[in-house]
């Protein structure tokens, strides 16, 4: 009698764990790209596609027109929505051209990094002398990132990156998404 009530103590504990254990989801909800020159870089073209209700991805074209470029900064933030977008756990400007040949690159633009460069061509040194793809980024590739190796609160979010080549601001990303 004694065996049949820990085995169905222990059954209880371990079905109870897997039913109320919780998963997150990131969601992309919206992206905005703007070219402040555009004599430096176009926007060929940016969108959110939404295969079905699981798959979703990010897909960004840029052109720039005059190459090659040798120095690039970028400046990202990462804002939550409370009465507004606010600025929440980083705001940081790296040097792109050094931070992709160093051997001990800055972690956090690391982190982020390891988002895009599956998806994009930014995979090289300095200077860039063709159009920069980021293409078809799914959320679920961020997802294990985000929820797991680095826990964020639920909420709306925002990743807003500036660019910078020359000393002179050249575009703005900004990718929406939820963590729910």
């Amino acid at each position: 009698m004694a065996i049949k009530l820990n085995l169905f103590v222990a059954s209880l504990i371990l079905l109870t764990y897997y039913i109320t254990e919780i998963y997150s989801v990131v969601k992309f909800t919206n992206i905005q790209c703007q070219s402040l020159d555009r004599d430096f870089a176009l926007f060929d073209s940016w969108f959110l596609k939404s295969v079905n209700r699981s798959y979703k991805y990010v897909s960004v074209k840029v052109k720039l027109l005059k190459i090659p470029v040798s120095k690039v900064k970028v400046r990202f933030g990462l804002y939550k929505r409370v009465n507004g977008y606010m600025p929440f756990l980083y705001n940081m400007s790296f040097d792109a051209c050094r931070f992709l040949t160093s051997p001990n690159p800055n972690p956090v633009a690391l982190y982020f990094y390891n988002f895009f460069k599956d998806y994009s061509n930014i995979n090289h040194s300095c200077p860039f002398d063709h159009d920069i793809i980021l293409d078809k980024m799914p959320y679920h590739s961020i997802n294990n990132k985000v929820t797991k190796i680095l826990p964020f609160p639920e909420g709306k979010y925002m990743i807003e990156m500036h660019w910078i080549a020359y000393d002179i601001d050249r575009a703005i990303t900004k990718f929406y998404w939820t963590l729910t």
